[in-house]
């Protein structure tokens, strides 16, 4: 609750923080958000503050003790991809200047807000979340089918999905309106 309550469809520009969504989206395909959400802490521990930098010097021995480690998701495909997403990270901030502006692109560099009035009206995936994904596997990154980067982009408030009658709705729709990447 206090997730939804505070930081979800917020709008985030950090790299940091984006890296950090888009790989907790990932580990979550498959599992509950509380069972993520429970371990987050442990992922910003293990994966070095999601800094991109960092995390893509992983090595595999490292790998190895990182599925042992009950502080996060043992999966080695989503461990290995953190790491190989990193390194993804690195290239596209290379090559665009920022993983944020790269990112937002794919919603016009602002945030869409909708006007669901049930929670069934939720799509999994858009033609925006599609494209993401599309272009994402190009440029290396996994775990980021389009279900995924729709729930990334609800996350981090490329898309404002709080319900009309959400109190939330209009809040976040008010700090929208100042955002920019």
């Amino acid at each position: 609750m206090q997730y939804h309550d505070r930081e979800w469809g917020v709008p985030v520009a950090d790299d940091h923080v984006l890296f950090e969504f888009l790989t907790l989206e990932g580990a979550q395909a498959g599992l509950s958000w509380s069972t993520i959400l429970k371990k987050r802490e442990g992922y910003r521990t293990l994966f070095k503050g999601f800094d991109p930098a960092r995390v893509a010097r992983i090595r595999p021995a490292t790998v190895e003790k990182l599925l042992t480690e009950p502080r996060i998701v043992r999966h080695r495909g989503k461990v290995e991809a953190t790491i190989s997403n990193a390194r993804a990270v690195l290239a596209v901030q290379r090559e665009h200047g920022s993983l944020a502006r790269y990112l937002w692109s794919f919603v016009g560099g602002r945030p869409l807000s909708n006007r669901w009035t049930s929670h069934s009206e939720l799509p999994a995936e858009t033609e925006e979340s599609r494209a993401m994904s599309k272009t994402l596997k190009k440029q290396g990154f996994r775990f980021v089918g389009p279900t995924t980067c729709y729930a990334f982009m609800q996350a981090c408030g490329m898309v404002n999905d709080h319900e009309l009658g959400c109190f939330r709705h209009a809040e976040v729709e008010r700090l929208a309106r100042g955002f920019s990447v």
